[in-house]
């Protein structure tokens, strides 16, 4: 019966916390994790600094894809008649 309402708790939790921006940490928790716990029972600490590396190289992807989209626009030009391709 504890289990059900835990799971029922968690599931309502789940449902009315906000989206979070994790994107990388999740990932490099688990690899940070597991890699923690096989040197020397730290799961914790690996999984923080997995989070923390995982959201690092996220972010470094993002300003690249954002660099990249950017130099694919058309430069367009402006004076003061109007705008030139």
């Amino acid at each position: 019966m504890k289990v059900l309402a835990i799971a029922a708790i968690g599931t309502a939790m789940l449902m009315v916390a906000p989206a979070a921006n994790a994107k990388g940490c999740i990932k490099g928790a688990l690899v940070g994790g597991t890699a923690g716990h096989f040197v020397g029972h730290h799961g914790f600490l690996g999984a923080a600094a997995g989070c923390v590396v995982g959201r690092h190289q996220a972010n470094k992807h993002a300003r690249q894809e954002q660099r990249m989209q950017q130099q694919q626009q058309p430069q367009t030009q402006t004076t003061g008649q109007g705008t030139y391709r």
